[in-house]
């Protein structure tokens, strides 16, 4: 169960990756994709910076939920997954009420399964 915890974990923090390097790095071009019908092909280049400094929240998502599957004491290592989890669970139900239903399917669901297995195993 241990294992399946960990991965869970690990698979939130690397949809975290990904999002990252799409608004930092690939704003222009699988933003695009991403974000198909959630904003205009016209908004993405002068909006690049913004999407950048979201890609960098993101990221810091993603540095504490691999942090704490490094550390070493069992409930240090618990509580800063529960703590990164819920911030992820509270952004996603932010965008969901101000930008897309969408986030809450594609960043909150994993995040809110992840944190249940850590609350309930």
């Amino acid at each position: 169960m241990e294992l399946l915890k960990n991965v869970l974990v690990l698979v939130v923090a690397f949809e975290h990756l990904y999002i990252l390097w799409i608004e930092m790095f690939a704003w222009e071009t699988a933003g695009k994709k991403a974000f198909r019908g959630s904003l205009p092909d016209h908004l993405f280049t002068p909006t690049k910076k913004l999407a950048a400094n979201q890609g960098l929240y993101n990221g810091f998502l993603a540095a504490g939920l691999i942090w704490s599957l490094l550390i070493e004491d069992a409930i240090w290592s618990k509580y800063i997954a529960i703590f990164f989890l819920v911030c992820i669970i509270v952004a996603a139900i932010y965008g969901t009420i101000t930008a897309s239903r969408k986030i809450l399917i594609i960043q909150g669901l994993p995040a809110i399964i992840a944190l249940a297995m850590l609350l309930l195993f």
